[in-house]
């Protein structure tokens, strides 16, 4: 077989009888959605929340009586190994992440953290050695919901993002990301960043609505999409709404209501490679009878092709101040998230599909359309990506829903892929 690194061994690949307990995954995801329920049948589990410290906990127990050993590094990131026969040599890794959205489903991120444990529980009943060690991760603050921008621990621990600046993110509140990491517990002493990868694999429901209408079960992730966000504040002028003619009004809102169509009209210029949308809206005062007099919001592109991402967000910054102009509004902003778009590791790639051929499972390539924590560790090591998919691609929501067959399918594939490349010992 061919190692992510392009060097070739002897040993024998996984067989299409071996395969999780789909059963025992569908209730490890049930038993953590009981952590930091949400309202409608979701999770509310944000980063470094009591809730997430209590999901963290899970975790753990479940992995140790699984036999790993955990480490956590200063950010927070959970490293469970599974030894090999030959444990100087570098492990294979599988992550994802346990916080959600304020109004998240019980899937997304989740999924991959518990199917990364459920390969370990499968290995173990079936008796299975591999050459190398198996470590499964929690990567801290994928959201990036509580404290901006997401994917911050990955992004640390790729030295992407400084550890500092990391530390003293702040929520709504005013409380810092260092400050909580250490108060719910989870503050760890070892280096981000001071591990080797072999390589790294994130298994993810879609997100999105592309493989439930094209009837696969399994998504190859080839690529993800970059990102650009760009926080945007228009300012005009407060005053009565009864009583300022129409003509005098400098009207903050007029401005967020026409970049929201500028930023709609680029993105639909590079059609089909690219989205954009303005999300994240803060309105001020807010006030039924006050013009607003100010607006922050975020407007998000993405692309999985560099140069499309680039120009968007060039067009959309060489335009906004003239049109908040014309309105007597002033415009300005910073780019608060960013990241180019990554191209998945082909060898890595090609491992993933021939687990999908060798269990018959229906297969398509695809290209993630969310930034996912393999987007940065993609740059420190040969990384890939699974994906099952989700009902009508519905995510971030509370009614975010995928089948039991749907999440054991994706976690076999990510057994073979797993075993394939931490090298069964025959």
């Amino acid at each position: 077989m061919t190692t992510a690194t392009g060097g070739t061994i002897s040993a024998a690949l996984p067989t299409a009888n071996m395969k999780v307990d789909g059963d025992r995954l569908w209730n490890s995801l049930m038993e953590m959605a009981k952590i930091g329920p949400g309202i409608a049948g979701g999770n509310n589990r944000q980063a470094l929340t009591d809730e997430d410290g209590q999901g963290r906990r899970l975790f753990q127990s479940w992995a140790e009586d699984a036999g790993m050993v955990m480490s956590v590094d200063q950010m927070g990131n959970m490293f469970f190994r599974h030894e090999g026969t030959e444990p100087s040599l570098d492990p294979v890794y599988i992550g994802s992440h346990l916080d959600t959205q304020p109004t998240g489903g019980k899937y997304d991120g989740v999924l991959g953290v518990l199917a990364g444990l459920e390969v370990i529980r499968a290995i173990r009943d079936m008796g299975i050695r591999t050459r190398r060690p198996i470590v499964v991760t929690n990567w801290t603050n994928e959201e990036g919901t509580r404290f901006a921008p997401a994917m911050l621990a990955s992004g640390v621990f790729a030295g992407v993002i400084d550890q500092d600046f990391a530390y003293g993110r702040k929520d709504a509140k005013g409380a810092s990301f260092g400050d909580e990491l250490t108060r719910i517990g989870w503050r760890g002493d070892e280096k981000p960043g001071d591990r080797k990868i072999h390589a790294m694999f994130e298994y993810h429901i879609e997100q999105g609505p592309i493989l439930e209408a094209e009837g696969r079960e399994i998504g190859v992730v080839t690529h993800g999409q970059g990102l650009r966000w760009i926080e945007c504040t228009v300012t005009g002028k407060g005053q009565h709404t009864g009583s300022t003619p129409m003509r005098m009004r400098r009207n903050a809102g007029r401005g967020l209501a026409q970049l929201t169509e500028l930023a709609h009209e680029i993105a639909m210029k590079h059609q089909p490679d690219a989205v954009g949308a303005i999300g994240h809206i803060d309105v001020y005062p807010n006030s039924r009878n006050i013009i607003a007099e100010k607006v922050v919001f975020t407007v998000d592109f993405r692309s999985h092709l560099l140069p499309v991402l680039l120009d968007m967000a060039q067009e959309f910054l060489h335009r906004a101040p003239d049109i908040c102009a014309a309105l007597g509004c002033e415009f300005d902003s910073q780019i608060v998230g960013q990241f180019d778009p990554p191209a998945f590791d082909p060898t890595l790639v090609g491992t993933v599909r021939r687990a999908a051929e060798r269990l018959g499972y229906s297969h398509m390539d695809i290209v993630s359309g969310a930034g996912h924590d393999a987007c940065w560790v993609n740059k420190v090591a040969p990384t890939v990506m699974i994906m099952c998919p989700c009902v009508d691609g519905l995510s971030h929501n509370e009614a975010e829903e995928i089948s039991p067959e749907w999440a054991a399918a994706g976690a076999d594939v990510l057994l073979h892929a797993v075993l394939e490349t931490a090298e069964v010992v025959a």
